[in-house]
């Protein structure tokens, strides 16, 4: 792991991994950043069980995708953000747009899909979690390049070649799936549409996670409950042009 910043990071072209956090009630255990920190001075039992998650998997298939992409760097929240830091949590989250923006290229990693089976809304009715998520909404517009890949991480196509499914389940319009040029930012109103029926594992991130794609900061307090969501309204409220509401 190297922390980089500023002018430093600006340099930097890494890949930036979209997923969805592992259920540990159903054997799916993430790695923690000070695990990963830890990892090569643990004892051998420790280590042979974290290498042995299917979060540790996620995190060696990002960086074997990156190489082939011959990319140096990888990013991926699990283990790159150290959350037991409440101002590094807050700086993460203030910060994850830009960081999904200015990435190289963005995997999205649909780990309850095999194949494209999903692209097809007549003979797969359901979709793949990852769209159900909260924080994903941002991982999918964001990025300038987004990649997808099903559990095996064979590549399913980009958000180019998907624009047209990918609207239909997310309803987000084709021209800002696809980077057009010379359209308007999306309203208020329109980017709390595409969000209004994911859902968040904190109450707290549902206002959190479109922090972003509003184009607005604010201090993270957990545990406030509800109150995000009107601290997040004051805030637009507060920063926005009235004619973009």
């Amino acid at each position: 792991l190297e922390e980089f910043y500023g002018p430093d990071l600006a340099e930097k072209k890494y890949a930036i991994l979209s997923h969805c956090w592992g259920v540990e009630k159903q054997g799916e255990k993430e790695v923690s950043y000070k695990e990963m920190k830890k990892l090569l001075f643990i004892g051998e039992g420790k280590r042979k069980e974290i290498r042995g998650r299917t979060g540790y998997k996620k995190i060696v298939d990002t960086c074997k995708q990156a190489q082939k992409d011959d990319l140096k760097w990888a990013w991926i929240d699990t283990c790159c953000i150290d959350k037991t830091s409440s101002s590094e949590l807050s700086e993460a989250i203030n910060s994850m747009y830009q960081w999904y923006e200015n990435a190289t290229s963005c995997y999205v990693y649909l780990h309850d899909t095999a194949g494209n089976s999903w692209t097809n809304r007549r003979d797969s009715p359901t979709i793949p979690k990852w769209f159900t998520r909260g924080w994903t909404l941002q991982e999918l517009v964001a990025p300038k390049v987004v990649h997808f890949f099903d559990q095996r991480w064979e590549p399913i196509g980009d958000r180019t070649q998907l624009a047209d499914i990918l609207s239909e389940i997310t309803r987000i319009p084709q021209h800002i799936l696809k980077n057009e040029p010379d359209f308007e930012r999306p309203g208020v109103a329109q980017i709390m549409s595409w969000a209004a029926d994911r859902t968040t594992t904190r109450e707290e991130d549902r206002a959190y996670s479109l922090l972003g794609l509003l184009g607005v900061h604010m201090p993270l307090l957990y545990g406030e409950g509800k109150n995000a969501f009107r601290r997040l309204q004051l805030e637009i409220i507060r920063t926005s042009n009235p004619s973009t509401l």
